[in-house]
């Protein structure tokens, strides 16, 4: 095998890779003293990039690989990583892991033989499906690498860092936290518009023109390559999950799902239907929805998409006019990992329900509802209960 390939792959990617801004937070994780490390996300979330910006840190010691490179036909990851280690190598980085056979044992393999080695891997959100039969669970720390939350993305635009802040103090004091902002920062809100159809990836800083089109890309291969190969899918089950993004595209609001009307009309059995629809969830393409209940139900009552920039791309692609009302729950939604649709109002979030709606919202549909909030696609506010949309990305 010839490691200068693999050197000079390298050298060549780390000048043009992006180092005008860096996701402290995840590159934190990355330089951690734990030694085999996961990044998992969604295609076009940065991972590729923030390994770059670690090895750039660690240039000396560092080898880049991808999981697909075609020099591994011949030839194996454990062999490349030990030649480079008797040439005083300490850091291997590994990109798109799931694409290689048997990743999951030879990595553990790797881990076992190099005690002093440093293992950076990346790969899927799906890539936890496979790893367990393996036995890196004690030996592998896996990080999830979410889209830029429109708070990251204002502050790569104007390369600043600002404050969080937890729930409790963003519905006690929207606000003045809104005012100051909104006041200091006066395109705040102008941004805010912007990143909803194009700031969620950070690929936007490369063209906007083309951005529509790279997000559709990842996207069509994260339906036609990544669920066929990471779930053992019948390739001819694709147009399912195809079928099913449009229809929730098509909605122009939370798609409300009826599990058995659907899998009759897709010709699959319900179980089927919904491993797909959390096949959906874990690619970071649907956001999931659940009733607020005391009875645990593991089917999804209603469903939006992962990110509104994931909305404008499909309803670009069909030329649909998008409801205002979608892009803002999408939005919504999105800010929580633990959010619940209601009966009363639109969302429940902990003990606080939410209503959503533009400058106009009245308090009308929750105005006898305790701990009730409107989130209101508005610049700054002035009432405590009307709380700037934009506000909820600052959530710690």
């Amino acid at each position: 095998m010839d490691i200068n390939y693999f050197i000079r792959k390298q050298e060549l990617i780390l000048a043009k890779i992006e180092t005008t801004f860096l996701r402290n937070k995840y590159f934190d994780y990355l330089n951690s003293n734990e030694r085999l490390i996961a990044l998992i996300g969604a295609r076009g979330v940065g991972k590729t990039t923030l390994l770059f910006q670690y090895i750039k840190a660690n240039n000396e010691n560092s080898l880049y690989m991808t999981g697909d490179d075609i020099e591994f036909t011949n030839s194996s990851i454990y062999e490349l990583t030990d030649e480079f280690y008797s040439l005083g190598g300490r850091i291997i980085v590994v990109d798109e892991v799931h694409k290689y056979k048997n990743w999951a044992q030879e990595i553990k393999n790797i881990y076992d033989s190099f005690p002093d080695l440093t293992i950076r891997i990346s790969g899927s959100s799906m890539i936890n499906i496979l790893y367990e039969k393996y036995d890196l669970s004690r030996r592998l720390v896996i990080h999830n690498i979410p889209v830029l939350n429109f708070k990251e993305y204002f502050e790569i635009q104007k390369g600043i860092e600002l404050d969080s802040y937890s729930l409790e103090e963003i519905l006690t004091n929207s606000s003045e936290i809104s005012k100051k902002l909104v006041f200091k920062y006066q395109d705040l809100y102008g941004e805010f518009k912007k990143y909803l159809q194009y700031g969620a990836y950070p690929f936007y800083l490369e063209g906007l023109d083309s951005f529509n089109t790279k997000l559709y890309n990842a996207l069509e291969k994260i339906i036609h390559e990544d669920i066929p190969s990471l779930n053992k899918i019948d390739y001819t089950h694709i147009s399912v999950f195809e079928k099913l993004i449009f229809f929730v595209v098509s909605a122009n609001n939370p798609f409300s799902v009826n599990v058995t009307a659907l899998s009759k009309e897709f010709g699959i059995t319900q179980p089927t239907l919904t491993t797909y629809l959390n096949i959906l969830d874990k690619t970071a393409i649907f956001k999931s929805m659940r009733k607020f209940s005391t009875k645990i139900s593991k089917k999804p009552q209603k469903i939006l998409f992962a990110n509104t920039n994931i909305l404008y791309a499909y309803a670009d692609k069909i030329n649909l006019d998008l409801n205002s009302g979608a892009v803002r729950e999408t939005f919504f939604v999105n800010c929580f990992e633990n959010i619940y649709y209601s009966d009363i109002g639109d969302f429940k979030v902990d003990n606080h329900i939410f209503e959503i709606g533009g400058k106009g919202k009245s308090f009308s549909q929750v105005k006898d509802i305790k701990d009730s909030f409107l989130a209101i696609d508005i610049d700054f506010t002035s009432n405590n209960k009307k709380v700037p949309l934009w506000l909820f990305s600052f959530i710690k």
